[in-house]
């Protein structure tokens, strides 16, 4: 698993940098584009809460397709904030409430027999809540007949102090919608029937109502932890006044999180592990075959703030001050350099993003002995790898003190990923 490691820096010269591109100025823009990112965010969770209520309501192939496309769209906005994690403690306090993964969905719903019961690991990961109104966790009766948002996120969510007993989210949102995806490496998504949600004669899967409240009460948390984060970041928010109090520790959680997410995180957890495991399972988006377009916006979230520009769900724009701009001031070779960098990976991202648009699923990219599918995941892990060095060169111009990035086994200790 990766680890994380706590930077601190000291940043005596960064008063000399010039006026048109100061810290404090790049800052503000940072924080202005968090705002953005976690506003849409919001906006799009509304959307989909919009959808879930109207497949509950009257489920149809319509308005599964309906909730489907809606959480596809909420994606979007969101992967691209992921570069605020690592160096804004908020943030990762709060993340694994929204995006958490892998999950053992066995904990929320019915599965196929091919995905076992209860192991040593996770006692828990067959435990079907929608299916059983009494549970028993960690030895104690708990009473589930009525599924609320409180029920999800205090007791089921990481039960047993279990990290892949994930009971909220995007993920758990993804799994109720489609479905596991049982295809393996081969062609296809999950394919849950939306008579899973067909209350009385015509429910599939039993427990349809409850089914129904898991997911309107998974999508209500969503927009109440994105509500959270987006007040955080707005003017007077914690967020933003944490990242702005101090210019040196500001810029350093700033290319936290573009180095941490570019190497550890992106390049080796998500994209690298699965790789080397050829498993499916390793997706990030798994259930609804989405992984392609996560792995874009991470990407695209990382060199939007580097650029200090985003372009908004309704095709505004929010920019100003960058951190380019502070490179460029000090060194112009390193500020093309980086950009550069930031291009060639972000080509390398919609190579796999066309390809799997073009019916060459992510999944199917990583089947063992898939030379094609390899050399598309290894192109983004190999410009992800490399701008995060352009990333390092960054910090050292700005006279920051040396930040060590996420790791990854997959990446740092390839042999301890087999152990």
């Amino acid at each position: 698993m990766a680890t994380t490691y706590l930077a601190l820096c000291l940043s005596p010269s960064l008063a000399q940098a010039e006026a048109a591109a100061s810290p404090a100025a790049v800052l503000d823009t940072y924080a202005d584009i968090a705002e953005a990112k976690y506003a849409d965010s919001l906006a799009t969770a509304r959307a989909l809460q919009a959808a879930v209520d109207a497949l509950i309501a009257s489920p149809s192939p319509e308005t599964l397709e309906a909730a489907k496309t809606a959480w596809l769209a909420a994606r979007v906005p969101y992967q691209q904030t992921e570069v605020y994690r690592f160096g804004n403690a908020i943030v990762d306090d709060w993340e694994g409430k929204v995006n958490a993964w892998p999950l053992d969905e066995g904990l929320i719903d019915y599965v196929d027999a091919s995905y076992g019961g209860p192991s040593d690991a996770n006692e828990l990961a067959a435990l079907n809540v929608i299916a059983n109104p009494q549970i028993t966790i960690a030895g104690q009766q708990v009473d589930a007949t009525e599924i609320t948002p409180e029920l999800i996120g205090e007791t089921l969510n990481e039960a047993d102090g279990i990290e892949t007993n994930v009971a909220r989210g995007y993920h758990a949102i993804e799994f109720l919608l489609w479905g596991q995806d049982l295809n393996g490496t081969g062609p296809g998504a999950g394919a849950r029937p939306y008579t899973d949600y067909v209350t009385g004669e015509g429910c599939t899967g039993g427990n349809c109502d409850r089914r129904s409240a898991y997911l309107k009460a998974a999508t209500d948390l969503l927009v109440a932890d994105l509500e959270e984060m987006a007040a955080n970041w707005a003017e007077g928010g914690d967020a933003r006044q944490s990242v702005t109090a101090d210019e040196g520790a500001g810029l350093v959680a700033i290319l936290t999180g573009m180095g941490s997410l570019s190497y550890g995180e992106q390049a080796g957890e998500r994209m690298r592990l699965g790789l080397m495991l050829n498993d499916p399972e390793e997706e990030h988006d798994c259930f609804s075959d989405n992984t392609h377009n996560s792995h874009y916006y991470d990407g695209l979230g990382i060199r939007n703030v580097y650029l200090g520009r985003y372009e908004r769900i309704d095709g505004s724009v929010i920019e100003g001050a960058s951190l380019s701009d502070l490179v460029a001031a000090k060194d112009p070779a390193l500020d093309a350099e980086m950009r550069g960098k930031l291009d060639t990976t972000m080509d390398a991202l919609g190579a796999i993003k066309a390809a799997a648009e073009d019916g060459f699923a992510y999944d199917m990219m990583l089947a063992a002995g898939n030379a094609e599918g390899e050399a598309l995941i290894m192109g983004g892990v190999n410009g992800l790898i490399d701008q995060t060095r352009s990333i390092e060169r960054v910090v050292r111009t700005l006279e920051l003190d040396q930040i060590a990035f996420e790791g990854s086994d997959s990446l740092d200790n390839p042999n301890a990923v087999f152990q």
